[in-house]
Protein backbone atom coordinates (compact mmCIF):
# COMPACT_ATOMS: atom_id res chain seq x y z
CA UNK A 1 0.00 0.00 0.00
CA UNK A 2 0.93 3.83 -0.17
CA UNK A 3 3.02 5.13 3.24
CA UNK A 4 1.90 7.97 2.75
CA UNK A 5 -1.74 7.14 4.02
CA UNK A 6 -1.53 3.63 4.73
CA UNK A 7 -5.25 3.29 4.07
CA UNK A 8 -6.00 5.49 1.40
CA UNK A 9 -7.75 3.48 -1.11
CA UNK A 10 -10.37 2.17 2.23
CA UNK A 11 -10.91 6.13 2.49
CA UNK A 12 -11.79 7.27 -0.45
CA UNK A 13 -14.19 4.37 -0.99
CA UNK A 14 -15.78 4.79 2.33
CA UNK A 15 -16.05 8.98 0.95
CA UNK A 16 -17.45 7.83 -2.50
CA UNK A 17 -19.82 5.29 -0.67
CA UNK A 18 -21.29 8.46 1.42
CA UNK A 19 -21.30 10.56 -1.50
CA UNK A 20 -23.30 8.72 -3.13
CA UNK A 21 -25.71 7.59 -0.44
CA UNK A 22 -26.23 11.06 0.72
CA UNK A 23 -26.74 12.18 -3.40
CA UNK A 24 -29.05 9.58 -3.66
CA UNK A 25 -31.44 10.14 -0.55
CA UNK A 26 -31.43 14.31 -1.30
CA UNK A 27 -32.62 13.57 -4.67
CA UNK A 28 -35.61 11.83 -3.26
CA UNK A 29 -35.53 14.96 -0.29
CA UNK A 30 -35.45 17.49 -2.61
CA UNK A 31 -38.48 15.66 -5.21
CA UNK A 32 -40.67 15.19 -1.76
CA UNK A 33 -40.96 19.16 -1.55
CA UNK A 34 -41.29 19.70 -5.09
CA UNK A 35 -45.23 19.79 -6.17
CA UNK A 36 -45.82 17.35 -9.19
CA UNK A 37 -47.63 19.70 -11.75
CA UNK A 38 -48.82 17.94 -15.60
CA UNK A 39 -45.64 19.86 -16.56
CA UNK A 40 -42.90 18.49 -14.14
CA UNK A 41 -44.40 14.45 -14.47
CA UNK A 42 -44.15 14.89 -18.34
CA UNK A 43 -40.13 15.79 -18.03
CA UNK A 44 -39.69 12.86 -15.45
CA UNK A 45 -41.74 10.51 -17.65
CA UNK A 46 -39.45 11.78 -20.68
CA UNK A 47 -35.77 10.98 -18.36
CA UNK A 48 -35.53 7.36 -19.17
CA UNK A 49 -35.72 7.70 -23.09
CA UNK A 50 -33.32 10.36 -23.65
CA UNK A 51 -31.46 8.68 -21.35
CA UNK A 52 -31.61 5.63 -23.50
CA UNK A 53 -31.07 7.82 -26.60
CA UNK A 54 -28.19 9.79 -25.04
CA UNK A 55 -26.37 6.54 -24.60
CA UNK A 56 -27.38 4.63 -27.47
CA UNK A 57 -27.40 6.79 -30.45
CA UNK A 58 -23.76 8.04 -30.51
CA UNK A 59 -22.54 4.17 -30.40
CA UNK A 60 -25.00 3.74 -33.53
CA UNK A 61 -23.75 6.42 -35.29
CA UNK A 62 -20.31 5.43 -34.49
CA UNK A 63 -20.58 2.05 -34.69
CA UNK A 64 -21.64 2.28 -38.61
CA UNK A 65 -23.80 0.75 -40.67
CA UNK A 66 -24.66 -2.37 -38.37
CA UNK A 67 -25.30 -0.58 -35.26
CA UNK A 68 -27.67 2.02 -37.17
CA UNK A 69 -29.89 -0.91 -38.67
CA UNK A 70 -29.78 -3.25 -35.31
CA UNK A 71 -31.00 0.21 -32.87
CA UNK A 72 -33.47 0.67 -35.55
CA UNK A 73 -35.14 -3.21 -35.76
CA UNK A 74 -34.82 -2.80 -31.80
CA UNK A 75 -36.81 0.03 -31.77
CA UNK A 76 -39.48 -1.02 -34.40
CA UNK A 77 -39.34 -4.22 -31.90
CA UNK A 78 -39.79 -2.42 -28.89
CA UNK A 79 -42.67 -0.38 -30.39
CA UNK A 80 -44.51 -3.98 -31.98
CA UNK A 81 -43.98 -5.95 -29.05
CA UNK A 82 -44.29 -3.36 -25.96
CA UNK A 83 -41.70 -6.08 -24.13
CA UNK A 84 -38.23 -3.98 -24.00
CA UNK A 85 -36.43 -7.41 -22.79
CA UNK A 86 -37.46 -9.23 -25.37
CA UNK A 87 -36.33 -6.89 -28.29
CA UNK A 88 -33.15 -5.92 -26.53
CA UNK A 89 -32.26 -9.62 -27.06
CA UNK A 90 -32.81 -9.85 -30.40
CA UNK A 91 -31.45 -6.74 -31.59
CA UNK A 92 -28.80 -7.53 -29.91
CA UNK A 93 -28.55 -11.34 -31.60
CA UNK A 94 -29.67 -8.98 -35.36
CA UNK A 95 -26.38 -6.99 -34.14
CA UNK A 96 -24.03 -9.77 -34.12
CA UNK A 97 -25.95 -11.39 -37.64
CA UNK A 98 -24.97 -8.31 -38.86
CA UNK A 99 -21.80 -8.34 -37.77
CA UNK A 100 -21.08 -12.25 -38.56
CA UNK A 101 -22.16 -11.44 -42.61
CA UNK A 102 -19.82 -8.49 -41.99
CA UNK A 103 -21.45 -5.52 -41.96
Amino acid sequence: MNDVIPYGAYIVIAGMCVITATLRFSGYWLMSNVTLTPRVVGALEALPGSAVSAVVLPLAINDGLAATLAVIFTAGLMFVLRQELIALFCGVAFAAALRALGL
